[in-house]
Order: C-alpha cells, then structure tokens, then sequence
C-alpha cells in the first residue's frame, strides 16, 4: 500500500470514529463536530507519523547493507560446496568401481561352480 493511500484510509477511519464518538458524547452539534474534527486530525498526524517513521527505517536498512560482506561470504559458500561436489563425485566413481569389480567377482564365482 502506498504512504498515500494508507493516509487516506486512516484518516477516513478517524472521521468515522470521531463520528460514532462524537454521538455517544455529545449532546448537541457543536461538540459533535469538536470531537470529529479533533479525532480526524488525530488519526491524519498519527498516520503521517507512522508513514515518516516507516520509511525511515525503509531507507536506513537499503542504505546500510554490508553488500562486500556477504559477497565474500558467499564466494566461500560457493568453494565450499565445490569442494564438497568433487568429495562426492570421488565417492561415488570409487563406489561405482567397487560394484562393477564385485560383480565381475561374483559372475566368475557362478561360471566356475
């Protein structure tokens, strides 16, 4: 949702309930339109601050990002795992190797008996 947009919607929302408690404390007009009004405004500078302070913090997180940092940790990471693909490659042709020799064994063992 955009700043804007959300402004708009809490203020629309303070305009209701400064309505709905306007009614059910006021006993004539003018302290009907006092409590609407000071609500709605309420609502308007509560919005705006809450906006200010979110994209404050929006920039700050943006702006503050280590990027080098987690490159080089990254560029780690990806060796790391190649090291550990070759490891597993190794393994897996030796088993391979192991297999064939067992069942080359094992085939000559038959042909004999």
């Amino acid at each position: 949702m955009l700043g804007e947009n959300f402004v708009y919607f809490f203020t629309v929302q303070g305009f209701f309930i400064g309505i709905i408690f306007g009614v059910l404390k006021s006993f004539d007009a003018e302290g009907l339109l006092t409590y609407t009004f000071f609500i709605t405004i309420f609502f308007y500078l509560f919005s705006h601050i809450i906006i200010a302070l979110y994209f404050r913090t929006l920039t700050k997180k943006t702006y503050y990002f280590p990027k080098e940092t987690h490159e080089k940790e990254l560029d780690l990471f990806v060796k790391e795992i190649n090291k550990r693909e070759k490891v597993i490659d190794s393994a897996c042709m030796l088993t391979d190797s192991i297999i064939k020799m067992n069942s080359l064994e094992n085939s000559g063992k038959k042909s004999n008996v």
